[in-house]
């Protein structure tokens, strides 16, 4: 049973779970037990956990800006997928992100995302993180209690909002999955 989720934009935990990417990006939230913009990773394993807070078009490639969906949180929300941590990597050249760079092609983020991630609280690092994904067979419907809003990364999940997490699917052959995490191997290194 999984009681811990990973909160990220709606439209990143789609492109996830359909298996069109598999790195995130984090410099944490407020929220962070470790200080604001202080992420950790505390959980190797969690629920996918969608937000609708901060996601909007222009911080996506234009393959995706009509993606977005501009909403307020919902009264419930369906966590559909658990994620695995597989490496994580701090990363300081953002070129690697721009069009052109090693790690253009492995994410969904525009330009003006990638220098906003950088330069948000600059003195504070950002972590790109693999992240290998799995479809539940039977996704869970919960209620979005207010614990469950604001800023943060990891939310503790209430008692009954925990997820089975042994009938799930990965989205990727293990093959691909590995592949992706050679190319970002062979380019920041091993952690």
């Amino acid at each position: 049973m999984l009681e811990i989720a990973l909160k990220e934009w709606s439209v990143i935990c789609d492109l996830l779970l359909e298996g069109r990417m598999t790195l995130l990006l984090r410099k944490g939230g407020i929220h962070e037990s470790g200080g604001p913009g202080v992420f950790k990773v505390e959980y190797p394993r969690f629920v996918m956990f969608p937000s609708w807070a901060h996601q909007k078009p222009q911080m996506l490639k234009p393959s995706y800006c009509d993606r977005v969906e501009i909403l307020d949180e919902p009264a419930k929300i369906t966590f559909r997928g658990i994620g695995e941590v597989a490496d994580i990597w701090q990363v300081t050249d953002r070129s690697l992100f721009q069009w052109g760079g090693e790690l253009a092609n492995l994410h969904p983020w525009s330009s003006q995302q990638i220098h906003m991630r950088f330069d948000y609280k600059s003195e504070r690092p950002l972590y790109l993180m693999a992240v290998r994904i799995f479809l539940l067979h039977d996704p869970k419907t919960v209620l979005n209690h207010a614990v469950y809003t604001g800023c943060r990364s990891w939310v503790p999940l209430r008692t009954g909002d925990g997820v089975i997490d042994t009938c799930a699917t990965p989205v990727l052959r293990e093959s691909d999955f590995k592949s992706i995490l050679e190319t970002v191997r062979g380019t920041l290194g091993t952690s």
